[in-house]
């Protein structure tokens, strides 16, 4: 069941800030001062609310109190969702510091998030606290429209469903195409090998190689890669990223070994779901795992961006996966997060943007001329 965050009373949150914070007070006796000059958020699923959470904004800084989440419901990054939605309405209202009394035995949960201590530890009720706290930063980030190169034979393709009999050839000279970007104010390109994801190893390395010695775009390169060799013929052929998908699946210790020995900046976790769950080898093999438990392992191991594919979406040209990529968001603000897939006309973008995804792959929807090129030079001229 999808989570929601809405904005409720304060008397809404007295219940559950009782129950898990202070279950031998009375209702009353969990208010506190200023309480009715605060912004009070609730998660719920469905209908219930399992977690809460109170914002108070003071000049340009915000302090957060009470969160407070159902025990049942403890592990599903109720907690970090609350301190993303704060983060986004302070942000809003100029605010540069987040912060809180945090109990010292939760500074567990806010020191991988970035928040640090700043102070001494004090008692309160017998209670130990400090002051964790987390600087804002409020300046505009590029959003970027990242193009998707897929090569076959060498020549730029776009699959269906990643179905390899609904190919269409768009373009037999990749070059071509990747210049036509550059020219529109392109920065980024994701080219993905599908003759590398059916082989499993890298095959189109030359088309790489003529595409970075020819242009200033930043190139993220994958499709078959499996081992520590691909790796080293990607970056030898001018990739800054290499895209990594089914191995951090299947081989996690593997893939984890190589965020650490390359840097987490060279390595862009590819995301593929069916639903909620992962899918591997072209995605004809769903797994059992979930995303968000995927994610949790990934980012614990330092990874640092993904893009992340609804394998339902791709290249069907419906609209992206908002809901799916929104709830990713609210769990690992703290990612580079791309959304790909399903991108059928301008408004698509705005609205993984408006969302909070740092960027987004596109394909299909440029080369169908559902996304003009007028239309791309507008949205990256206001973005950057």
């Amino acid at each position: 069941m999808g989570a929601s965050i809405r904005e409720i009373t304060v008397t809404d949150t007295l219940q559950l800030r009782r129950d898990v914070l202070y279950p031998s007070k009375d209702l009353h006796e969990v208010l506190v001062e200023n309480d009715d000059k605060g912004r009070h958020y609730g998660v719920f699923e469905g209908e219930r609310l399992v977690a809460v959470g109170s914002l108070f904004i003071n000049g340009s800084s915000a302090q957060f109190r009470k969160l407070a989440t159902a025990p049942d419901k403890r592990g599903k990054g109720y907690g970090k969702m609350l301190l993303h939605h704060f983060a986004q309405v302070a942000g809003a209202s100029g605010v540069t510091l987040l912060w809180c009394h945090a109990r010292n035995t939760a500074q567990s949960f806010y020191t991988p998030l970035g928040f640090v201590q700043a102070g001494d530890y004090f008692e309160k009720e017998q209670i130990t606290y400090c002051r964790m706290e987390i600087p804002l930063n409020t300046a505009k980030q590029p959003f970027e429209i990242i193009p998707a190169i897929d090569l076959i034979d060498g020549k730029c393709v776009r699959l269906t469903q990643g179905d390899y009999a609904q190919q269409k050839v768009y373009n037999e000279h990749p070059l071509e195409v990747a210049r036509e970007f550059e020219d529109m104010g392109i920065r980024r390109l994701h080219l993905v090998d599908l003759d590398g994801a059916r082989k499993g190893q890298v095959v189109n390395w030359k088309v790489l190689e003529t595409i970075a010695g020819k242009t200033a775009l930043v190139i993220d390169f994958g499709g078959g890669v499996k081992t520590e060799k691909d790796l080293g013929i990607i970056f030898e052929s001018g990739a800054a990223m290499a895209t990594v998908g089914s191995v951090a699946v299947k081989q996690p210790s593997l893939f984890d070994g190589w965020v650490k020995q390359y840097g987490a900046e060279k390595i862009l976790l590819g995301a593929d779901v069916k639903g909620e769950q992962m899918a591997v080898s072209g995605w004809l093999e769903t797994t059992d795992v979930t995303i968000f438990d995927f994610l949790k392992d990934r980012t614990a191991a330092g990874v640092q961006q993904l893009f992340c594919t609804d394998v339902a979406k791709d290249g069907l040209l419906q609209g992206p996966s908002l809901d799916l990529y929104k709830r990713i968001l609210e769990a690992f603000p703290q990612l580079y997060f791309i959304a790909s897939g399903g991108v059928a006309q301008l408004k698509d973008i705005y609205d993984l943007q408006q969302i909070g995804c740092s960027a987004v792959i596109v394909g299909k929807a440029i080369y169908e001329g559902r996304i003009t090129t007028e239309e791309l030079k507008q949205f990256i001229r206001t973005n950057h």
